[in-house]
């Protein structure tokens, strides 16, 4: 758990996600659900800023962090298929790198429908983790090792769908926006540890070593409208 807590910690301090995340913010109102909650950044962020901001999250564990990092937040521990809260009690639903967890994910945007109220937001944010883009010199082990790391998640492509998803269950005034997050620092080494081993992480370290690490990441926003 430390070690994702500090890769997680880590990609939330860069400049770049705090500019995302408070893009995600803008339109979720007064009372706020972000599922998939982790360590509880966005919950105490939005509670700074008077919402009422509600966190889930399926680890007890990262919930205990989260109380313990942002008591200004309510957090609890829940799934994201099938959330303890009330139908239409939110004004803003966030899911954050969450989806591609998730065997069936269209549930869980039925749920982000069910809590919300009429004309609440629904934000989705995340990564198709079957395109990073990574420099190397051996180009095909790199595919097949970005392709491995993919397929070994219930759905690493999801953030593709989440157009699809939002109007499929019943969202208006859907939007998607796509940014891309570069990184060239060593710091990122231990993620791309999670991709392979071997010589090729080795090169990678050298490269980071040497200042030509390159990876770049497409990121997805994509927000709807919950209709009346």
């Amino acid at each position: 758990m430390s070690t994702l807590l500090t890769i997680l910690d880590a990609l939330d301090d860069l400049p770049e996600a705090r500019d995302l995340r408070e893009r995600t913010y803008q339109t979720l109102g007064d009372t706020v659900v972000d599922v998939g909650c982790g360590s509880g950044r966005a919950v105490g962020e939005l509670a700074a800023r008077g919402a009422k901001a509600i966190g889930i999250d399926l680890d007890p564990t990262m919930i205990e962090v989260a109380v313990e990092r942002w008591p200004a937040g309510e957090f609890r521990v829940g799934d994201a298929t099938a959330l303890p809260l009330d139908d239409g009690s939110v004004t803003g639903y966030r899911a954050d790198k969450v989806l591609h967890t998730l065997a069936e994910p269209e549930l869980a945007v039925a749920e982000a429908r069910r809590v919300l109220a009429r004309d609440g937001r629904a934000v989705l944010v995340g990564q198709d983790w079957d395109t990073f883009v990574i420099d190397s010199d051996d180009h095909e082990l790199t595919r097949t090792l970005v392709h491995s790391r993919a397929e070994a998640m219930p759905n690493p492509r999801v953030a593709r769908r989440y157009r699809n998803l939002l109007l499929d269950n019943g969202f208006v005034d859907v939007t998607v926006e796509v940014h891309t997050f570069v990184w060239t620092d060593p710091w990122f080494l231990p993620m791309l540890a999670t991709f392979g081993q071997g010589a090729w992480l080795d090169d990678q370290t050298t490269r980071a070593r040497n200042d030509r690490l390159f990876v770049a990441v497409p990121i997805f926003l994509a927000s709807g409208t919950r209709a009346g």
